[in-house]
């Protein structure tokens, strides 16, 4: 790592980067089993900074027999409910405390603005993990009064029991991280499950610093094991492994498709957090300014490295071009930098192979006659940096239209009814978010149940609580994420009847 990137993060940002990586299973930290090791990029330079191993089958089997002893034989199960909630508020206080460090971290290895990694992100994870920590203690069966038609006067006490699944193979994407890892690790751990968490491979670094903080907070070893590796090898092994027993996976439709097929076979237990199309949809009261600078972050933020990126702008004719025109204004002004600069509006995308199929997304979309209303391509080296991009004059049928781009690039169609708006929004596979902008709520009301879609925002768009389930309708996945609703991924309800 060059000098001026040193001067602009902390001691123990540089402390940690300057350690060689391990990965974490039971209580040591380890190489990969052959030695072999992963480059870790800084995508605003192209510079190789880290290196990290290389996992593969055998790692990932290792790290399962660590996470089945915790969970089976070892002191996790042993643990009350608020033991583990203690833990759990442990692991965020630890977190929270070296928020600064983790996000200076997650800025180089992935891209995005510092700003946004500390306040987003950082913040994110240590609410999240405190919300989770309070469903440990709040697991519950129920009683049920029952009638067995064939045994008229017998007398039964029946009741529910909601135990943790076991061990979880938690999957986990670039682009946000170390959240993601939280979203993860936090319910699994409420539900007395343990974990062997995948991260991108792209991104591994603050999974790593996560696992020292794991166990700073006093989680016993073998709870949460972090295996680094390729998708192919490390997350095929385990995804396809006999010994865990839920595979929770975060990415695009088209892997969370591969993970599924490798689950069948075992009949691991599945909950997919996939790809999106997402549409902002503009009524014709809606002002035109807020409507655009709406879009603008919708699409934007992040780089549009977002699963529910408000990728499609079907805005009503008559306000069609005005805001089109703010949205590409809005674009045109974006700084784009390096994460680390706080002058930085938008960072570079996460790899080059990520540049390059973004950018072979607008170049295919002008091919078919769209028209670039801002941005356009590439922006300059080093780094893998591309233009924020507004794409008019497009057709419903257009690939830029029906993909998933995951990168900062927005289509806007007009439409003239609200009819066609609700049929255009759910004209995709996709289902994950939309959101619709306007201040007559009766007819937001009424729209809202027509959108085929996990969430819907009303004047907003890409807003989470940790207290409301994400997910998606169609290929955009299967289970939610967060709030009460995340707990039913991570147990199994057993059934008890006995004779009184």
């Amino acid at each position: 790592m060059d000098m001026n990137t040193r001067h602009l993060i902390s001691e123990a940002a540089n402390a940690f980067l300057a350690a060689p990586k391990r990965m974490l299973i039971g209580a040591e930290w380890v190489e990969a089993a052959d030695g072999a090791l992963l480059d870790v990029r800084n995508p605003a330079t192209g510079e190789t900074f880290a290196r990290v191993p290389a996992g593969k089958a055998a790692d990932v089997d290792r790290a399962v027999r660590a996470a089945r002893a915790a969970f089976e034989g070892g002191p996790w199960p042993a643990l009350s409910p608020a033991q583990r909630e203690r833990l759990l508020l442990a692991l965020a206080d630890r977190v929270e405390a070296n928020a600064q460090e983790l996000a200076e971290i997650e800025s180089l290895d992935n891209g995005k603005s510092l700003g946004l990694a500390r306040h987003v992100d950082m913040a994110m994870a240590v609410d999240f993990l405190r919300y989770m920590a309070g469903w440990a203690t709040k697991i519950e069966g129920a009683t049920h009064d029952v009638s067995v038609p064939f045994m008229p006067q017998a007398r039964f006490f029946a009741w529910t029991r909601r135990e943790p699944v076991g061990v979880v193979g938690a999957i986990i994407p670039w682009n946000f991280p170390l959240l993601m890892a939280a979203w993860k690790i936090g319910p699994a751990l409420a539900a007395g499950c343990t974990v062997v968490l995948k991260p991108a491979e792209e991104t591994p670094l603050t999974a790593l610093r996560l696992g020292e903080l794991i166990l700073e907070a006093g989680i016993p070893p073998g709870v949460v094991n972090i295996v680094t590796g390729l998708g192919e090898t490390a997350g095929a092994a385990l995804a396809g492994h006999p010994g865990v027993a839920k595979i929770a996976f975060t990415g695009s439709t088209a892997v969370g498709k591969l993970v599924q097929r490798a689950a069948i076979d075992n009949m691991t237990r599945v909950s997919l957090e996939l790809g999106g199309k997402s549409p902002v949809i503009v009524l014709d009261d809606a002002d035109p300014a807020q409507a655009a600078a709406g879009a603008a972050q919708a699409i934007f933020f992040n780089q549009g490295q977002v699963c529910t990126a408000g990728s499609r702008l079907y805005v009503q004719r008559k306000l069609f071009d005005q805001v089109v025109g703010e949205l590409a204004g809005i674009a045109s002004r974006m700084k784009l930098g390096p994460g680390l600069d706080p002058a930085s509006e938008l960072g570079p995308l996460v790899s080059e192979a990520q540049r390059d199929r973004v950018c072979g997304y607008i170049d295919g979309g002008v091919a078919q006659g769209a028209r670039v209303a801002a941005g356009g391509g590439r922006a300059g080296e080093p780094g893998y940096f591309v233009q924020p991009t507004v794409l008019v004059d497009v057709r419903q049928d257009m690939r830029v239209v029906q993909e998933e781009i995951f990168g900062p690039v927005v289509v806007a169609l007009p439409y003239d009814d609200v009819d066609e708006a609700v049929a255009l929004a759910n004209d995709t596979p996709y289902g994950l978010g939309a959101s619709i902008w306007s201040n007559d709520l009766a007819r937001v009301h009424r729209m809202i149940p027509r959108i085929k879609a996990g969430t819907v925002w009303v004047n907003c768009h890409s807003m989470l609580d940790a207290s409301l389930p994400f997910g998606g309708f169609k290929q955009s996945g299967i289970g939610r994420e967060m709030g009460r609703a995340a707990l039913d991924m991570f147990t199994e309800t057993k059934a008890v009847m006995m004779a009184v």
